[in-house]
């Protein structure tokens, strides 16, 4: 439990750092280009590439690229339209895409799964009730795109690493090196530079969110996961969004409207809490 509660602590403030100092300022393309290279760094030295079996290694380069990769591109773009809590209560909805998700590999659907989604969607819509946009608009489908890619990865990386033996330090980096080839070739695409990082506190934002928050942080995650059971999992993984909230209201976003922002979060609760009781509801007939 101590590794999720100070990876909870420490992604707390990634979001806001990405949104008060690098959103609109530091082109969006490198920040993920760098954020994930720097990662890489860190798990180089435990990568073994002649022990790693050939098929395994390309299918986490292919989860990596989707669930880090293409996650980031939507997740970066998505703080041009919206501000760190809204992108923050928007992430919520990613437990329920998990199920859809697991359904699918299953072949299987639950309609039921949609209710939540809806309900959580009406959650988004009360917190700019009175503001909707189409830019608005375009930042919510970006947080839906980077929940389903980050979904994605989680259900597929379960499946597959399951029946496998090798140590996850030794793995783990393909998951990064699948995310770089995604990230240079969206640079190359429609990165912009001139807007690179200006002063020593962008790039050290950079730096910090590469090595620490990517890097570090994505494998203590890991590591406390596999201590705790799925209750302590579930329950820590929700505890990140209200903890970013906190730090982003008490500390840089004082002035926003907390009682529009309550609402909406009441309602995407709720979305959250129908779909744990759906999926707890069904365990019993599928085992």
């Amino acid at each position: 439990m101590q590794y999720l509660i100070v990876i909870t602590l420490l992604w707390a403030f990634s979001f806001s750092l990405i949104g008060e100092f690098l959103a609109g300022r530091v082109d969006a393309w490198f920040s993920v280009l760098m954020r994930i290279a720097l990662a890489l760094l860190v798990f180089l030295p435990f990568m073994r590439l002649r022990s790693t079996p050939k098929p395994l290694a390309l299918k986490l380069m292919g989860i990596g690229a989707v669930q880090l990769g293409m996650m980031y591109g939507f997740y970066y773009q998505s703080f041009l339209h919206l501000s760190v809590p809204e992108v923050l209560l928007f992430t919520v909805m990613t437990p329920i895409y998990v199920s859809l998700l697991n359904d699918a590999f299953d072949l299987k659907f639950h309609a039921k799964y949609l209710l939540a989604a809806v309900i959580a969607t009406l959650g988004a819509v009360a917190i700019r009730f009175n503001g909707i946009s189409s830019d608005f608009l375009l930042g919510l489908l970006m947080v839906q795109c980077a929940n389903l890619c980050f979904a994605f990865g989680q259900v597929a990386y379960k499946r597959l690493m399951q029946h496998q033996s090798l140590p996850q330090q030794q793995v783990f980096g393909w998951f990064f090196v699948g995310a770089l080839l995604v990230a240079i070739t969206t640079w190359l695409l429609w990165g912009n530079p001139a807007k690179l990082p200006q002063t020593s506190t962008q790039w050290g934002i950079l730096i910090y969110l590469g090595l620490i928050a990517s890097g570090l942080g994505y494998f203590g995650w890991n590591k406390g996961a596999t201590l705790v059971n799925v209750g302590a999992l579930a329950v820590m993984n929700n505890l990140l969004i209200p903890a970013g909230i906190v730090v982003n209201l008490l500390i840089w976003n004082r002035d926003a409207d907390v009682l529009r922002l309550s609402i909406g979060a009441a309602l995407i609760l709720m979305a959250l809490l129908l779909n744990q009781y759906l999926d707890k509801s069904r365990k019993p007939a599928t085992d």
